[in-house]
């Protein structure tokens, strides 16, 4: 059975995509589709910011790509060795909270200490932030994206724990998504389940993927990768068949077998 990941491929240096290789684990044939691109923006005001971790309370990261911007200051020469002498023991003197495993091993990349891998979601990440900041303490700096969701800085706000939000990447529409998509469909076929990994993946793949599947769309078992990209299928008045626990290839492998064969379960 045919699963369609619309997400981008791993590094290629690291080895074999996880998800791929764990839903093939299930005898499932996954293929890999890239949705978005991203630009990046505030770089050396995102590079000043982490030149004084005196005046923050900690770091949150919810996305790779913020990890990514940093990775691109520190291609600089001068930068890097300003990390590594001292900016670096700097910030993990204070807590760097972060979403999932993908941003954990990133931010170990850089040499910080990652905090609320775990929680999964932007949800329970703030949950996880509250129950260990103070009220009126430092601000966090929170490096994220231009369509970041509202509900981590709501909640924080709410309990009264500083946030700084510094804009560093954009999203769009990978310029060959249409392409890609009606390869995939022409010389594959329509597949048994196609995974929803952002609800920006949402907004720019659902119309085509509506399209191409036509009458049999129903036949097609929708997965998301989290609670928010669920919310955004559901928006766009689409049945989710599954959601995986949290992200990660092996829950995510779980739940999509656990859809597609559900006498089994």
């Amino acid at each position: 059975m045919k699963v369609l990941l619309l997400k981008d491929p791993k590094d290629k240096d690291s080895g074999p995509d996880p998800y791929i290789k764990e839903l093939g684990s299930y005898s499932l044939e996954a293929t890999l589709i890239p949705v978005l691109s991203f630009e990046f923006t505030s770089l050396d005001n995102l590079f000043e910011k982490l030149s004084h971790p005196e005046c923050y309370g900690g770091l949150v990261f919810t996305s790779p790509r913020a990890l990514e911007a940093i990775k691109i200051c520190l291609k600089e020469k001068s930068k890097k060795e300003a990390w590594s002498k001292s900016l670096k023991q700097m910030w993990n003197i204070k807590p760097t909270y972060v979403v999932g495993k993908a941003t954990a091993s990133l931010v170990e990349e850089i040499g910080l200490i990652p905090q609320g891998e775990k929680a999964g979601n932007a949800e329970k990440l703030a949950e996880y932030i509250c129950s260990r900041e103070k009220p009126n303490s430092s601000a966090l700096l929170f490096p994220c994206g231009a369509l970041k969701r509202e509900v981590l800085p709501t909640v924080l706000r709410e309990k009264g724990i500083p946030l700084e939000s510094l804009t560093v990447y954009q999203t769009a529409q990978h310029p060959d998504l249409q392409e890609a998509l009606s390869s995939y469909f022409s010389q594959q076929g329509i597949p048994a389940s196609v995974v929803f990994f952002s609800p920006s993946g949402v907004k720019f793949c659902l119309q085509h993927i509506q399209k191409l599947s036509g009458d049999l769309i129903s036949q097609v078992k929708v997965a998301a990768i989290g609670p928010s990209t669920a919310e955004a299928l559901r928006g766009a008045g689409i049945a989710v068949s599954c959601t995986a626990g949290s992200p990660t290839p092996q829950e995510l492998a779980a739940a999509i077998h656990g859809a597609l064969h559900p006498h089994n379960c």
